[in-house]
C-alpha cells in the first residue's frame, strides 16, 4: 500500500468528553441518492473521513438535503432515498449509530414529499408538532436533548415557514436536560452575506420568536446547513452552527470546502473539529471562551503605541486566539455621519489600517473594519446604533476560530456574546496581526472621535 492510500484509511482521532459527556458527528447537504452522479463521489468523500473517526460517533446529525429530489415523481423520490440509505449510507452501522436526519428543501418541497420522508425515514420519532409526524420530532438521550424542527411546514406557506408553539413547548418539558440543541435545516440569522428570508433563512416573522425561545430555554446552539458553508456565530449567547459541505462540491464558494465536523461536550462546554476530504483539521473551537474581568485588563492610552501585543505573537505577526477591548465614553453631542475612530492599528510597512473600529453613519453604528491586504476592499462588521450624545460602555472580542462570526459584542463581563452581522466569509484570522496601535484617532485629524470620554482597556489570550 502506498503512503497515500495508507493515510487515507488510517483511523482519526475523535475528540472526546474529558469525563461524563457526548460525542457526534454533525454534516448535511449532499443532494446525492442518483447513481453515477457528482454527488455520489463527492459524497463517498466526505463519508470515508467520518467512517475513519476512532472511537467511533455516539450517533449522527444530518441536517437536510441528503438526495437531490426536487422532483414530482414519487418513483423516482423513493428511488433516490433507497439509494442514499441502503448504498451510500450503507457503511454506517445505524443499528448502533443512530442517524438522526431533519427535513430539507431538495426532501420536503411539497405535501407529496413530506409523506416519503416520513415514510422512508419511518424510524424517526413520531412525537413532533400536530400535523408534522415524522417531520419534526425530539430525541433524549440521557442528559442530552436533540430537538428537529421542520423548516418547510408547508401548512404554514413552505420553505421557511416553522412551528414555534410545539418547539417551546418541548424545550420546557424537558428543563431538566444538561444539553439542549435544537437542529433545522435553514439558518435563522444570514450566513456569508447569503440573505434572503424563505430561500436562505427562515422567514423574518418567525425568527426573533424562534431564538427568543432558544435563548429563554439555554440552547446551547441551534444546528443547521442549506447554505454551502461552514459558519458558527453566536447571538445572544446561543451558537448557531451552519454546516452543508457533504457533497455539493460543484456550487460552493471559492473559500468553502467539502467537510463534517466532530463534537465533543463535557463539563466545559462543547469542542470540535471541522475535517476536510483529506482528514486536515480545517477548524476548531472551544465554546464558551473564558475571559479575566476587564478591570484586569491592560490600560491603552490616546496616541500610537507597540503596547497591545507581544512575545510570540508579535514575534510571528500571528493573531492572537482572542483578543478584546473595552471601550467606555460618550459620543458628540452633534449628529454627524463622518466616520469616528475609537481604535485603529497597521505596521510600520502598511499604508493603511488593518483593523478599524469606530462610529460611522447618521445613527454612529459600531463598526469594524478589517483589511487583510493593501489594494483590496475592506470587510466590515455592524453592531449597535450609539448616536449622538450617548454613553456607552461596551466590550468587543475578535476571535480567531470563529471566522466572520468570531467579531463579538457584549455589553458587559457577564452579559452573553453576540457576532455583529457582516457579509464577509472570513474573519480576523487572515490578519498579519499590527505592532502599532491608536486610540481615537490621535495624529490622523481626518477621522478623529468627536466625543468625550474614551477610554480602552485591551487583553489577549493564546
Amino acid at each position: 500500500m502506498d503512503p497515500k492510500s495508507a493515510m487515507r484509511e488510517s483511523p482519526i482521532e475523535a475528540l472526546l468528553p474529558k469525563g461524563s459527556g457526548h460525542q457526534f458527528v454533525l454534516y448535511g447537504d449532499s443532494c446525492s441518492g442518483v447513481p453515477g452522479r457528482r454527488h455520489e463521489k463527492t459524497h463517498a468523500k466526505v463519508n470515508s473521513i467520518v467512517s475513519r473517526l476512532r472511537p467511533k460517533p455516539e450517533f449522527v446529525i444530518f441536517p437536510g438535503d441528503e438526495i437531490i429530489g426536487l422532483t414530482s415523481d414519487e418513483t423516482a423520490l423513493r428511488e433516490q432515498w433507497a439509494h442514499w440509505l441502503d448504498h451510500e449510507m450503507a457503511w454506517l452501522d445505524r443499528t448502533a449509530i443512530p442517524l438522526y436526519q431533519s427535513t430539507g428543501n431538495h426532501t420536503t418541497y411539497s405535501a407529496m414529499s413530506e409523506r416519503v420522508f416520513a415514510d422512508v425515514l419511518s424510524h424517526l420519532p413520531r412525537n413532533g408538532a400536530a400535523g408534522q409526524e415524522g417531520l419534526s420530532y425530539f430525541i433524549r438521550r440521557d442528559d442530552l436533548l436533540l430537538v428537529f424542527v421542520h423548516t418547510l411546514c408547508s401548512e404554514r406557506g413552505g420553505e421557511g415557514h416553522v412551528e414555534t408553539d410545539w418547539l417551546e413547548a418541548t424545550l420546557r418539558a424537558n428543563a431538566d436536560a444538561k444539553w439542549k440543541f435544537v437542529i433545522g435545516h435553514h439558518p435563522v440569522f444570514p450566513v456569508n452575506g447569503y440573505a434572503g428570508p424563505y430561500a436562505r433563512h427562515i422567514g423574518a416573522e418567525y425568527a426573533d420568536a424562534f431564538w427568543r425561545i432558544l435563548t429563554a430555554h439555554k440552547v446551547f446552539a441551534y444546528l443547521c446547513s442549506h447554505i454551502l458553508a461552514f459558519d458558527v456565530q453566536v447571538h445572544q449567547g446561543v451558537l448557531q452552527v451552519t454546516t452543508a459541505g457533504a457533497g455539493t462540491a460543484h456550487r460552493m464558494p471559492e473559500d468553502e470546502y467539502l467537510h463534517a465536523m466532530q463534537v465533543a461536550l463535557d463539563d466545559g462546554g462543547m469542542r470540535y473539529q471541522v475535517l476536510d476530504t483529506e482528514g486536515t483539521i480545517r477548524e476548531r473551537l472551544s465554546w464558551p471562551f473564558d475571559l479575566p474581568p476587564c478591570a484586569r485588563w491592560v490600560d491603552l492610552v490616546g496616541g500610537t503605541q507597540p503596547a497591545l501585543l507581544t512575545g510570540a505573537h508579535a514575534a510571528a505577526k500571528a493573531p492572537p486566539a482572542i483578543c478584546a477591548w473595552a471601550l467606555r465614553g460618550r459620543t458628540g453631542e452633534i449628529r454627524t455621519g463622518r466616520r469616528q475612530t475609537l481604535l485603529s492599528a497597521r505596521s510600520p510597512d502598511q499604508n493603511h489600517d488593518v483593523l478599524w473600529l469606530g462610529l460611522s453613519g447618521v445613527r454612529q453604528t459600531l463598526t469594524l473594519m478589517l483589511q487583510p491586504q493593501s489594494g483590496r476592499s475592506p470587510h466590515y462588521w455592524f453592531g449597535m446604533d450609539l448616536g449622538p450624545a450617548k454613553s456607552f460602555d461596551v466590550q468587543i472580542a475578535v476571535h480567531c476560530g470563529m471566522g466572520t462570526g468570531g467579531i463579538l459584542m457584549r455589553s458587559g463581563d457577564h452579559t452573553p456574546w453576540s457576532s455583529l452581522s457582516s457579509s464577509s466569509s472570513w474573519g480576523a484570522e487572515r490578519l498579519t496581526w499590527p505592532e502599532f496601535w491608536s486610540v481615537g484617532d490621535v495624529g490622523n485629524s481626518m477621522l478623529p472621535f468627536l466625543g468625550s470620554g474614551l477610554h480602552v482597556k485591551a487583553f489577549a489570550q493564546n
